[in-house]
């Protein structure tokens, strides 16, 4: 995996960042660095994901999903990081195997999607570290009826993943659930790499060693310059970025299969950085889809945004047959994967050619491995990004505020929350 920062330096955009910059930005780099060691050490809140490449246990979750032979599909009831992650893994590699996750509460689709499936072959994964979130409680409610209706034991198609007490933990012994333990210390949207993202894949059949192994590689080069990391030169850049002004960072994959890990990136930056006024708002694009629809705004818009554009440099291909038709004949002879490669580039100079900030990442195949680059050089980015920020990467209270509310609203309590919904101005037009 590498990271191109060469449209962010001031010589190719309005607002860059001088090479001068990056070396006095890489003395706080490695103080960052050395915190972020010590909390790995310690095992602290958040940091601890970072240890996850050699802390998950493969085996473990193999053992885990073993008893379900042959599934024809797995759903995920979880929410958030308790299903972006796994999302990203198994919506971006091919699987005999399809994968579901009823992460929201819309009726219609929640109905849909079960009136859609063979309930006796498939496994469902309810995933919750407290074992009380509310939209993931629901929704396994109504898999579970849906089961009953059909015949089938949920009993015997249904694994957990969750803390080490609380509902699901106590299903799981009532039952005789398999189960798997979320890690401690690890914030939901910093999951992926253990039992929460990496247990829809094994039961896919996709390689997790993999996985950790690519992350690994990535763990393997965090140092204390920025210059020798390419998490940390992203997470640096974009921190650099932000203070001047590059408050939206639009992350735009040239792969459909990468379209999930924009939604999962949102995530891990929204909830991570936006505090006390602070963060980067991040924006989801996909290549070359949107060169024909955002691109116009990234480009003539307010001068407010970083273009993160993400490819890998192998790939099956396509040729585009010859043809006879004026105007055309140039695509003939090349192929899919060579014109996609062209609107990336061309996309990347349109940018630097209006002075706008973008950067380059490249892994060699949307595969395990390359996957396993991908996520933890994010999320070590993001680390990094919080303590140059001076933020409290690790916390939600916003996100906290509106379970509240809604508990509140639900009749789950007394929260002062929920009065403030009651409380809302209106100014209806019909």
């Amino acid at each position: 995996m590498q990271v191109d920062l060469g449209n962010v330096l001031d010589t190719a955009t309005v607002h860059g960042v001088s090479r001068e910059t990056l070396e006095r930005l890489d003395a706080r780099v490695a103080d960052a660095h050395d915190r972020i060691e010590r909390g790995r050490e310690a095992s602290e809140h958040g940091y601890e994901a970072l240890n996850l490449p050699s802390r998950t246990d493969p085996d473990a979750i193999r053992d885990a999903v073993s008893r379900f032979d042959d599934p024809s599909a797995v759903v995920t009831v979880g929410i958030g990081g308790s299903a972006l992650g796994a999302a990203t893994l198994t919506d971006a590699l091919e699987s005999d195997v399809d994968a579901y996750y009823l992460d929201n509460v819309d009726p219609e689709a929640v109905e849909e999607l079960l009136d859609s499936l063979d309930l006796a072959s498939t496994v469902v994964n309810v995933v919750s570290r407290s074992g009380t979130t509310a939209e993931t409680l629901a929704n396994f409610l109504v898999v579970q009826e849906a089961m009953a209706d059909a015949g089938v034991d949920w009993a015997d198609r249904t694994f957990v993943t969750t803390g080490e007490e609380g509902n699901l933990r106590d299903l799981a012994e009532k039952h005789d659930l398999p189960s798997l333990s979320v890690p401690d210390g690890v914030p939901g949207r910093f999951s992926v790499l253990s039992t929460v993202g990496l247990a829809a894949a094994a039961i896919c059949g996709h390689d997790i060693d993999a996985i950790l192994e690519g992350a690994a590689a990535q763990e393997a080069q965090l140092s204390d310059s920025l210059f020798d990391s390419p998490a940390y030169a992203y997470g640096a850049v974009s921190y650099a970025l932000a203070e001047r002004g590059m408050l939206q960072n639009a992350m735009m994959p040239y792969a459909e299969s990468l379209e999930t890990f924009s939604e999962w990136f949102a995530q891990l930056w929204a909830e991570s950085l936006g505090k006390d006024g602070l963060g980067q708002t991040p924006l989801r694009a996909l290549g070359a889809t949107d060169q024909h629809s955002q691109l116009q705004l990234y480009r003539a818009g307010p001068r407010d945004k970083l273009v993160t554009l993400v490819r890998a440099t192998e790939r099956e291909d396509v040729a585009i047959p010859e043809t006879d038709l004026d105007g055309l004949a140039y695509l003939g002879g090349s192929s899919l994967g060579e014109l996609l490669d062209a609107e990336f580039e061309a996309t990347e100079a349109s940018l630097a050619a209006a002075g706008r900030p973008n950067v380059r990442i490249e892994i060699d195949r949307v595969d395990e491995y390359g996957l396993g680059e991908l996520l933890y050089a994010m999320e070590a980015a993001c680390v990094l990004y919080g303590e140059l920020a001076n933020v409290d990467t690790f916390v939600q209270p916003a996100v906290e505020w509106g379970k509240r509310a809604a508990r509140g609203l639900l009749g789950g309590g007394d929260f002062e929350e929920a009065d403030a919904v009651a409380e809302k101005e209106r100014l209806v037009i019909e």
